[in-house]
């Protein structure tokens, strides 16, 4: 089936997403490891994608965790420097694909408060024809209401869809809904499977 729109995955597609890694930077690998052991941090991001407000979902934290206020603090205060940097190659990708005139979606989990930050940082977020965000939806990948959404709203067939996310949850997901997928590996081998599909020249791949 002839591929009649491309859906982007954000977070470590567009945008790398490295809680850990800064915090190892900026705390050390030890009290960084604790951190993460102690704290149900990712969950609470989890919920934060879901729809919970960002600044109250970090205030709920340092309630529940006093002795990590000043780590979570940072989570609240430094939350761009863990969505960093762009992968320029998929951003360019991107662009190349609308420039070829083929429609472009984002489809995302990814918190209200938080995706306002990174659209700041990252002005490319805007370049989308339509943006599926899990918390402005209510719903969240890979469960099975999201992806009927996209569907319902872009009245695209099914297997025309082509998705790439780096959760292979995510991408059974859309594969049970009868997508075309791509798991994320890194931009060389995205670029080449949008060449293989005839949407992108191998120049403007590059």
């Amino acid at each position: 089936m002839t591929v009649r729109a491309v859906l982007f995955d954000i977070g470590n597609v567009l945008v790398e997403w490295q809680p850990e890694r800064f915090f190892d930077r900026v705390i050390g690998v030890d009290r960084s490891a604790a951190f993460f052991a102690a704290v149900p941090i990712l969950e609470m991001n989890d919920r934060v994608d879901a729809g919970e407000n960002f600044q109250d979902a970090v205030a709920g934290m340092i309630l529940a965790h006093p002795n990590w206020t000043n780590e979570l603090a940072l989570w609240r205060d430094r939350w761009i420097e863990m969505a960093s940097p762009a992968i320029d190659h998929s951003v360019r990708l991107l662009r190349a694909l609308r420039c070829a005139g083929h429609p472009v979606f984002a489809l995302s989990n990814f918190g209200n408060e938080t995706f306002q930050i990174a659209r700041l940082a990252y002005p490319f977020l805007d370049e989308f024809e339509r943006r599926f965000i899990s918390a402005e939806l209510g719903m969240s990948k890979p469960d099975t209401a999201i992806y009927q959404r996209v569907e319902a709203e872009c009245g695209i067939a099914q297997n025309a869809l082509l998705f790439t996310d780096d959760r292979p949850e995510n991408i059974a997901a859309a594969r049970a809904r009868g997508w075309q997928t791509h798991l994320f590996d890194g931009s060389d081998g995205w670029a080449a499977r949008l060449v293989r599909e005839g949407l992108l020249t191998l120049e403007a791949a590059q």
